[in-house]
């Protein structure tokens, strides 16, 4: 079987959590014999194929972009070619550059969807995006959300349940290198102190202005890990806090991220909006053992975070909330420590890529099937 993805961006041009999704695929996908190729835009590089990891990329030149939505004319013709050699196309929404490239080559194959999120931001858009965004979802195979929560509370989806299934997103801590304890001493002033950890690229929705603005007055300790469009305002507003132990620590390799879970005491992750429609390093603190702090969005992240088992989910832009909850674990260190230990078992039971994987094969064969078999 071969399989394409296309999306916007990829490994190695970027790593936010549909690309670590993708790629978590990918490689499982590949480990069990199928041919799995990801088309995706760049704007670092001339268009080139290579060989990532154990499946095969291809880059084209992005045109240019509007309203964050990255535009190839190049694309056009090699997702065509690319299409008429695979087996099973997979798409990843929102991104309506791929609406466009979907209807204009009139790719024949099968077509998966993962819906990793609805619009939220750009509202105007979408009242012009809107016709074409209802046509495309119909014309999908099949649509995939990745947490339950997600679909029951999504309006786009409303409709569209009878398509629609859920696979949660998985992740193979093999991927992930292992402990070493000499990338801590990166961060000497942190070895030994209790301090909440946020991974992430730092974008509007994430609320981290929420989580700085919790710590007003107080003396906790907090890792803001990864870089992004805020952050200036972020350090600025530090400042204007007078925030003593903060801790920007930009974008991290693999070896520092899990430096970082191993050394952290709790993870908080205060994204405030439904554009945090999963939350994969929420998960990734899971995997680690870490009690989590979360709000309640409506989405994944309290699929992830299960209230008073895994760790504590608060109403969203309440700093209030969220330095109560930060102050609670803190003084039941006990009850922290079994939550981070049940946030383990949770990914282990429900989380994890191999599972993740063999569903998303399932329903490949299972629409490869409905395609060949007699009307």
């Amino acid at each position: 079987m071969k399989v394409l993805h296309f999306y916007k961006t990829y490994h190695p041009d970027s790593h936010g959590g549909v690309e670590q999704f993708i790629f978590q695929l990918a490689h499982g996908s590949s480990q069990r014999g199928i041919a799995v190729e990801v088309l995706s835009l760049t704007t670092n590089a001339d268009d080139e194929t290579a060989r990532f990891d154990n499946h095969i990329t291809h880059r084209v030149r992005q045109t240019f972009e509007i309203s964050s939505t990255g535009v190839s004319l190049r694309a056009f013709s090699k997702f065509s070619a690319l299409a008429q050699r695979a087996d099973i196309i997979h798409l990843h929404f929102p991104w309506p550059f791929a609406d466009v490239v979907h209807f204009a080559t009139k790719a024949s194959r099968p077509v998966v969807l993962t819906y990793h999120s609805d619009i939220i931001r750009q509202r105007l858009l979408l009242k012009f995006y809107g016709p074409l965004m209802r046509r495309f979802l119909k014309s999908v195979d099949r649509i995939v959300a990745t947490s339950p929560n997600y679909l029951r509370t999504s309006e786009t989806l409303t409709g569209l349940r009878g398509k629609t299934e859920v696979i949660p997103i998985g992740l193979d801590r093999s991927t992930y290198p292992d402990h070493d304890a000499s990338h801590c001493t990166k961060w000497p002033d942190l070895i030994g102190k209790r301090f909440f950890l946020f991974v992430g690229v730092l974008r509007y929705y994430k609320g981290l202005h929420i989580l700085l603005d919790a710590l007003r007055g107080t003396d906790y300790s907090v890792v803001v890990a990864g870089a992004g469009p805020i952050e200036a305002e972020l350090r600025q507003h530090a400042i204007d806090l007078k925030l003593t132990d903060i801790h920007f620590v930009g974008a991290l390799t693999d070896g520092e991220k899990v430096a970082l879970f191993n050394l952290c005491y709790a993870a908080v992750f205060p994204s405030h909006l439904r554009s945090e429609a999963f939350g994969i390093t929420l998960l990734e603190a899971a995997m680690y053992g870490r009690p989590l702090i979360s709000s309640e969005v409506g989405t994944g992240t309290s699929y992830v975070n299960i209230h008073g088992e895994t760790g504590l989910i608060i109403p969203p832009s309440d700093p209030g909330a969220l330095r109560e909850a930060m102050r609670f674990l803190l003084e039941n260190p006990e009850l922290a420590a079994q939550m981070g230990d049940r946030a383990k078992q949770r990914y282990e039971k429900y989380f994890r890529a191999s599972q993740m994987v063999d569903r998303y094969l399932e329903l490949y064969d299972q629409l490869l099937y409905e395609r060949s078999a007699p009307t």
